[in-house]
């Protein structure tokens, strides 16, 4: 293989099309989208006109006349579509690690007497630390075991299994169904963290009879640093499920002032505070993209991006010093690839002062994004060469590199 058969794949590529609707640098390879999605194009121009006209000439009006009230259900609606669940089950507000505590809490109210939470060993860190705070507020236990023991040690007493779908450092993913029926058996509840999942793997919550879920917007999404998160609960869980923070966008009439809470009997009761409209905007923006594109095909085209990716490393960079983090199976991973090497952290930082961003996750990996929405082939073949070279001259040993480093 060779850059032309990248070429090749690249003007074959029916979603080729779709990277003019991102604004990126000239130049650059940037292979973090799993962390911080590019910028849409008509993001800015919406933006814009809803500073100037909607806030600055309509003002209060604009929360019925520019629909700014029911933007949570609408763009959550939108990313239902993306991640199989059905309208009126996905709501977009806070971040997701609010919207985890939420759902986490809920899931107790709603298996009362069992107390046990059950996660994996390597869950993202903040997944984690949220649900020591809930366990010791609430408490319950939370049992954290390796992954190999998940099912297993799910029980009588579990109320809640609280896993992240695709692992943000080895991409690799769980069988969501598997899980959650399993979980189901034992009258527990399933929970999922789909923030490397929505915008990036066709996702189907309702075939799956997932109970719960959250994830973040400005990864796959592309919705911009701090986008607001989302959650799902199933139709048939919204009616009992009570959210510990009981504000009046979740009441069942807001604007009636009512001196005590009545929780909306439908997804509305998530909504805690006032939705945030500008970071609703924006996020608005790249789910149309990812709309217009489709899920499917976007999985397809990431995944044939990340196969490659392995490949060209394996071929290219052998003896260098890298492993392959997580699955060899492409079936099996999100659309991350990481390399574990001693250096990893300054092979990172060489690569970015060469045009390549990837990121650093400690203690050792080099990760890499694949978003199929505006990466090319080439842009593999290209990152890969440079990577070869990095490797080769141990860039980040080198004199200029050191100086730069020091200054920056």
């Amino acid at each position: 293989m060779d850059r032309r058969h990248a070429e090749a794949l690249d003007a074959a590529d029916p979603l080729a099309r779709f990277r003019r609707s991102f604004d990126l640098p000239e130049g650059l390879i940037y292979l973090d989208g799993n962390s911080l999605g590019a910028l849409p194009r008509t993001a800015a121009a919406r933006i814009d006109d809803l500073v100037r006209r909607e806030w600055g000439r309509d003002l209060i009006t604009s929360w019925n006349t520019a629909g700014w009230i029911e933007a949570p259900q609408r763009v959550g609606d939108k990313i239902a579509r993306l991640i199989g669940a059905q309208a009126n089950e996905v709501v977009v507000a806070d971040s997701t690690s609010v919207n985890l505590f939420k759902l986490a809490a809920g899931a107790l109210s709603l298996r009362p007497g069992r107390r046990k939470i059950l996660t994996e060993i390597g869950n993202f860190h903040t997944d984690v630390y949220v649900l020591e705070g809930l366990a010791a507020l609430a408490g319950a236990t939370l049992e954290i075991v390796p992954t190999e023991d998940v099912v297993g040690a799910i029980d009588e007493q579990t109320a809640l299994v609280a896993l992240t779908h695709v692992h943000y450092a080895s991409a690799r993913t769980w069988d969501m169904a598997a899980v959650t029926a399993a979980a189901h058996a034992k009258g527990a509840l399933a929970l999922w963290d789909l923030s490397h999942t929505a915008g990036a793997l066709a996702g189907d919550l309702n075939g799956a009879d997932a109970d719960l879920a959250v994830g973040c917007g400005y990864k796959h999404l592309n919705g911009g640093p701090g986008a607001p998160a989302f959650l799902f609960v199933a139709a048939r869980h919204q009616a009992a499920v009570r959210s510990p923070l009981s504000g009046w966008m979740g009441h069942a009439e807001p604007f009636a002032f009512e001196p005590h809470f009545r929780p909306a009997a439908d997804i509305r009761a998530q909504l805690c505070g006032t939705p945030p409209i500008l970071g609703l905007a924006a996020l608005e923006c790249g789910i149309d993209i990812l709309l217009e594109a489709s899920a499917a095909a976007v999985e397809a085209k990431g995944k044939a991006l990340c196969a490659l990716f392995i490949q060209l490393v394996e071929d290219r960079c052998a003896g260098r010093g890298l492993r392959l983090i997580g699955p060899r199976d492409i079936a099996e991973r999100g659309l991350h690839v990481s390399f574990a090497h001693p250096d990893g952290y300054a092979l990172v930082q060489a690569l970015i002062a060469r045009g390549v961003v990837g990121d650093f996750r400690a203690p050792d990996i080099a990760r890499f994004g694949f978003p199929g929405l505006y990466v090319r082939y080439a842009d593999v073949w290209d990152a890969v060469e440079i990577l070869r070279e990095v490797l080769e001259t141990r860039a980040w040993d080198q004199p200029a590199f050191q100086a730069r480093a020091a200054v920056t």
